[in-house]
């Protein structure tokens, strides 16, 4: 296994400089179960772009010296409220007070050094710090009998659960990427999870 050296927050032009890599961590890391997300850079960096255009965002970046081997991202869910609009609609939130941990990708090399609690921990202290009441996070649902499904796969429900997360009922979003078993983009349910951050 190699060895995390560092779980550090990166905003402002640190996080600028890092995009290109979490683009390419999220290519990489996609690619397998659940997400199969068969990604390209163009694609990539016109997605991230919202993390530019928003000074509340914040990478978490993980690191082997200076090598960039893990990513997670946040940013208020208002800033990407075209996408979750629909999903949130019905839902009695208050979309303003949820702050968005959307991915979290780490090479599989470094996992199991407790990387994902850190990724957690440092994008809901800068939501409190922020004055967000709440987190929110979506998953992919894939079913059960998928072709691709590996034997050895553990979803992370009780992972998200004993950090506080509950799904939150009928509220789920749809989004379109193409599988790297598919010829074109299909459209994937992802089911969102939330907390409040001051249980």
């Amino acid at each position: 296994m190699a060895e995390v050296t560092a779980v550090r927050p990166l905003t402002g032009a640190a996080l600028e400089a890092a995009l290109d890599d979490v683009a390419r961590l999220r290519i990489e890391v996609f690619r397998a179960w659940p997400y199969l997300y068969d990604g390209d850079l163009d694609y990539e960096r016109k997605y991230l772009q919202s993390y530019r255009d928003s000074d509340k965002s914040i990478v978490v970046g993980a690191f082997d010296s200076n090598r960039l081997i893990g990513a997670s991202t946040g940013a208020p869910l208002i800033d990407h409220s075209d996408d979750f609009a629909a999903a949130f609609e019905g839902a009695g939130l208050d979309l303003s007070q949820i702050f968005y941990c959307a991915e979290s990708v780490l090479l599989s090399d470094y996992r199991g050094q407790g990387v994902g609690h850190k990724f957690f921990d440092l994008r809901e202290a800068h939501a409190r710090e922020l004055g967000f009441k709440k987190c929110a996070f979506c998953a992919v649902q894939r079913p059960v009998d998928h072709p691709m499904r590996p034997d050895n796969y553990r979803p992370l429900d009780a992972f998200w659960r004993a950090r506080g997360y509950e799904p939150l009922p009928g509220v789920v979003a749809q989004f379109s990427w193409k599988d790297i078993s598919e010829e074109a983009e299909t459209k994937k349910p992802l089911q969102f999870w939330i907390r409040d951050l001051n249980a």
